[in-house]
């Protein structure tokens, strides 16, 4: 595994809240995954994270299965191959070899119930144009609203591969791992167990979520990753979240050109850090080094970049949020 921009912490040397974070993940998941790892630099947004993504994919009583299919066809929306390839594999973990081939390729799956799972969450990507909204429980929502943040933090600070030379897409190589991770992937989780990690300003819950704590996690998530934008004046700040709502997810062909255009009006200050938080929120790989080196000129500190990349990155799955809140009115 490589990180692109930095290398973090070892986990042997985490301290505070980030260890915390790393022991319930070795406790309830498969340890302190290079997504985590890459966020402890922020530690409040690493523990947040975490949390959406423990009380909805792994907690509750919602099949595991729909929930792992979700992760996978929204991380294949928004062209997250790191994530399509982990939860490919831990949909072999789960005993599906035939589903987690299909998703793989990119098939609709045959079962009706999970090629509707797949259309829904690949849909969310441009929720206005496709008039999206939720049938589904909170944890399922949950799930997809925490691929929708992480697919575009992995994509802008990892590499791409999981293993060397891209190993991880060998059937074989799945299956392997799906058999040594059936055990990890299989047990229960009693829901709630994350949230004594999370700050004790989050706000209300969302509507959407109920009284489940899927929807007190993604709120801290939400405050967490928002402050990031503190780094940016007001001017930029409204450009990117303008930008978000009216281009409403779509892939910009040329993306190193497009975010070179919305930031001309942008004082000059800010515009190498607006670009990287617009870029955070549409197409994250297309971060490139020369990007991160201007930024390090006046932010050099690793949380900076952090903050800044999980800013771009909530903005964009806020907007799919939203979607959900209007239909809660």
């Amino acid at each position: 595994m490589t990180y692109r921009f930095f290398t973090p912490t070892p986990t042997r040397a985490a301290t505070g809240l980030t260890a915390a974070v790393y022991q319930q993940s070795r406790d309830d998941f498969l340890g302190p995954l290079p997504t985590f790892q890459a966020l402890s630099a922020v530690p409040k947004v690493l523990a947040a994270t975490w949390a959406l993504m423990r009380e909805a994919l792994l907690a509750g009583n919602a099949p595991r299965v729909d929930r792992e299919l979700v992760a996978a066809a929204v991380s294949r929306a928004n062209r997250c191959q790191f994530c399509v390839d982990a939860h490919v594999l831990l949909l072999h973990a789960l005993g599906e070899p035939r589903l987690a081939e299909a998703v793989a390729r990119g098939e609709t799956p045959s079962e009706p119930g999970h090629a509707q799972l797949v259309r829904w969450a690949q849909a969310s990507r441009s929720p206005r144009a496709a008039d999206w909204t939720s049938p589904y429980r909170p944890e399922i929502t949950g799930t997809l609203l925490a691929f929708h943040f992480i697919n575009r933090v992995v994509s802008a600070l990892l590499d791409p591969d999981l293993l060397p030379g891209g190993l991880q897409r060998s059937p074989l190589v799945r299956s392997v791992g799906g058999r040594l991770y059936a055990k990890a992937a299989r047990e229960s989780k009693e829901p709630g167990r994350s949230l004594q990690l999370l700050d004790a300003e989050t706000t209300a819950a969302p509507a959407w979520a109920g009284d489940s704590p899927v929807g007190v996690a993604y709120a801290s998530l939400r405050n967490a990753a928002t402050r990031g934008g503190d780094l940016l004046g007001d001017v930029a700040r409204e450009t990117v979240t303008a930008t978000v709502r009216w281009e409403d997810g779509r892939f910009p062909a040329r993306p190193a050109d497009w975010a070179v255009d919305l930031v001309r009006d942008v004082p000059g200050t800010d515009r190498i850090g607006t670009r990287i938080a617009l870029l955070a929120a549409f197409a994250p790989s297309a971060i490139s080094p020369g990007d991160v080196a201007l930024w390090r000129l006046s932010h050099p500190a690793d949380a900076d970049l952090v903050r800044l990349v999980a800013y771009g990155a909530i903005t964009a799955t806020d907007h799919v949020a939203r979607a959900l809140a209007s239909a809660h009115l």
